[in-house]
C-alpha cells in the first residue's frame, strides 16, 4: 500500500476549513428518501465511498437516485423494491440499515462487502429481523434476505450494546412494516446514543411517529414516510482532526457553518478540547479553536461519542499528563478493533498505552517517527496525521482510506497547513 509522509510543523496553524456534509445524516436521509411516498432532494450531501455505496445499493433495490446540478445535490425517487446485490464495502450504515429495507423487497437481496467487513457483528440485527418475520440466510457477511414484499414487524428485544446502528437500522424502516416496530434494548448501555437521537429526529421530520417515553424502548407505528428536502449539516466528526491540529500546534482553526443545535456526536469535541486546555468559541458563522501552550490529559467517558476516540487518543498522546478514555469497549467491533489498533500504533512510536476492559490508559511519553498503520480505518488514518504534526517522520499507510467519509483529506490537510482556505473545491 502507499505510504504518506504526514506533514510536520513547528509553527502554529492558522486556517479556515470548510467540511463536506455529514455521512451519518446523508445515509439516513438516503434511506428515508428511498422509503418515502414521494421524491426527495438532499442538498449538501456527502459524496464518499460510504455514501456512494449506499446510493448504489438503493439504486440496485429499485430507487431512482440522480445527481443534481452540483456534486452535493442528490435527487431520490422511491420505486418498487426488488431483488438485488448489495456491496456494503466497510460501511456499517449499509450493512445495518439496509437489511430491514431488503425485508420489504420482492426477491432475494444478497449482501457482501470487503473481506474485513465479514468479521463485523451483524447477528443482532439479522436475528431481530427474523423475529419480525424476515427470512434470512446467514448471520454475517455474506448473507441473503429473502424478501416477500412486506414484513410483519411487531415487537423485538435486542442487546444493542455492541452498536447503536442495530436500533437505528430497525427504526428507519419500521414505519413501513405491517405492524410497525417496537424495539426494546436489554443489556449494557447502548453506545453512541446521539446517533439514535439523530435517527429519531430525522424520522419525525419525515412525519413518522416515534415514542421514546420509556427508557431503552422505541415505538414506531405503521406510517407513511413523508418526502423531505434535506439540508445536510457539515460532518462534525470529520472536522475533529482539523480542530485538533489547532490544539496541538497552538494555532487557530475555524470551521464555518457549525450548527448551534445538532444531534451529531462530533459536536462533543468542543467540550473535549476545552477540557484539554484549548479555547473554543462558537460564533454565528463558525466554530473557532485556539490552541494553548500545552494540552492536558483527561479522564472521560466516550461511550456516546466513540467515533471521536482516535482523535482524542492522538491528543492524549501529546498531552502533558495521563488520560483515561472509558466507555468504549464497543470500538473493538468497528472497522477494526480500534482499541487494539490505537494501542499498537502509538506504542510503536514510543508511546505508553494500555487497554482496559472498556477503554485506554494513555501516559504521554516522547514519541518518534515510524509507520502508522491505518487498518483500512479512516479515523485511524487521520489520528496518524494529527500525531505527525508534532512528531517528525510519521508515515501513514493507506491514507487513501479516508475517502470512506472524507474524499480529498490529504489536499484539505495540506491546504490547512499552508494557511489557505481548505475545502473551497471539495
Amino acid at each position: 500500500m502507499n505510504s504518506w509522509s504526514a506533514p510536520h510543523t513547528d509553527e502554529p496553524i492558522r486556517a479556515l476549513v470548510r467540511l463536506p456534509g455529514s455521512k451519518s445524516i446523508t445515509n439516513r436521509a438516503l434511506v428515508l428518501a428511498a422509503l418515502a411516498d414521494g421524491p426527495s432532494t438532499l442538498t449538501g450531501a456527502l459524496r464518499s465511498r460510504d455514501t456512494n455505496l449506499m446510493i448504489d445499493a438503493l439504486r440496485a433495490l429499485g430507487a431512482t437516485v440522480t445527481d443534481g446540478a452540483d456534486a452535493t445535490t442528490v435527487h431520490v425517487a422511491p420505486g418498487a423494491l426488488h431483488a438485488a446485490e448489495v456491496d456494503c464495502g466497510l460501511a456499517g450504515t449499509v450493512m445495518r440499515f439496509l437489511p430491514p429495507v431488503a425485508g420489504l423487497a420482492d426477491g432475494k437481496v444478497r449482501f457482501d462487502g470487503d473481506e474485513q467487513a465479514r468479521t463485523r457483528p451483524l447477528g443482532t440485527i439479522l436475528d431481530a429481523l427474523r423475529a419480525l418475520g424476515a427470512d434470512i440466510e446467514g448471520s454475517a457477511l455474506p448473507f441473503v434476505v429473502n424478501g416477500t414484499g412486506a414484513l410483519p414487524g411487531g415487537e423485538v428485544t435486542i442487546d444493542a450494546s455492541g452498536s447503536s446502528q442495530f436500533v437505528s437500522g430497525l427504526l428507519l424502516s419500521g414505519a413501513r412494516f405491517e405492524r410497525g416496530v417496537i424495539v426494546r434494548h436489554d443489556g449494557k448501555a447502548v453506545p453512541s446514543m446521539p446517533h439514535i437521537e439523530m435517527t429519531v429526529e430525522m424520522l419525525r421530520t419525515a412525519g413518522v411517529e416515534v415514542d421514546t417515553t420509556e427508557p431503552n424502548s422505541w415505538i414506531v407505528p405503521p406510517n407513511p414516510v413523508r418526502p423531505v428536502d434535506w439540508v445536510i449539516e457539515p460532518d462534525l466528526s470529520n472536522a475533529t482532526p482539523f480542530l485538533a491540529a489547532a490544539a496541538v500546534s497552538g494555532g487557530t482553526v475555524a470551521v464555518p457553518l457549525w450548527p448551534h443545535a445538532t444531534t451529531q456526536a462530533g459536536d462533543y469535541i468542543r467540550e473535549i478540547l476545552a477540557r484539554m486546555g484549548a479555547t473554543v468559541e462558537l460564533g454565528d458563522t463558525a466554530l473557532t479553536v485556539r490552541g494553548a501552550d500545552r494540552l492536558h490529559g483527561l479522564d472521560i467517558d466516550l461511550g456516546d461519542v466513540g467515533e471521536l476516540t482516535p482523535t482524542v487518543a492522538a491528543l492524549a498522546a501529546l498531552a502533558d499528563s495521563p488520560s483515561q478514555l472509558r466507555g468504549i469497549a464497543h470500538l473493538r467491533g468497528h472497522e477494526t478493533d480500534r482499541l487494539a489498533a490505537l494501542r499498537t500504533e502509538i506504542n510503536a512510536l514510543g508511546g505508553d498505552v494500555t487497554e482496559t476492559e472498556d477503554g485506554l490508559t494513555i501516559t504521554p511519553t516522547p514519541l518518534h517517527g515510524g509507520t502508522w498503520h491505518s487498518y483500512a480505518d479512516h479515523r485511524m488514518a487521520t489520528a496518524g496525521a494529527i500525531l505527525g504534526l508534532r512528531v517528525d517522520g510519521i508515515a501513514v499507510e493507506d491514507v487513501e482510506t479516508t475517502a470512506k467519509t472524507l474524499p480529498g483529506f490529504v489536499d484539505l490537510w495540506q491546504a490547512m497547513l499552508s494557511g489557505r482556505t481548505a475545502g473551497d473545491v471539495a
